[in-house]
């Protein structure tokens, strides 16, 4: 079930994805430069190539653009879920990432 929030709820938990996504690259030990700002956090990898989520507070989503595509992901059931597949965001960036570090790589939460 999609869980609808308030505004500040919403903005909460993205910061917290957020916090918990580049705490996840660090502990990878990949070498993938990030920073966030204005809630929009890239990840940039050595070949250059970049993943970017951002939130979308209007509809309540996260959206990933990546080499392989753009993802939107809405908090259901406890997760950031794909509004596609239902995949779970962490692990759809673990495949993300590994694609574009060409390593492979398992982010977690």
């Amino acid at each position: 079930m999609v869980e609808v929030m308030t505004p500040s709820e919403f903005n909460q938990l993205v910061e917290k994805t957020l916090a918990q996504i580049e705490q996840a690259i660090e502990a990878s030990g990949a070498d993938i430069d990030f920073e966030t700002a204005a809630g929009i956090l890239e990840l940039e990898f050595g070949d250059g190539s970049k993943i970017i989520v951002n939130r979308q507070a209007a509809t309540q989503e996260l959206w990933v653009a990546a080499k392989s595509g753009g993802y939107h992901y809405l908090w259901k059931d406890g997760a950031w879920r794909n509004t596609r597949d239902g995949s779970e965001l962490f692990a759809s960036l673990s495949r993300y990432a590994s694609e574009q570090a060409e390593e492979s790589l398992e982010l977690k939460p």
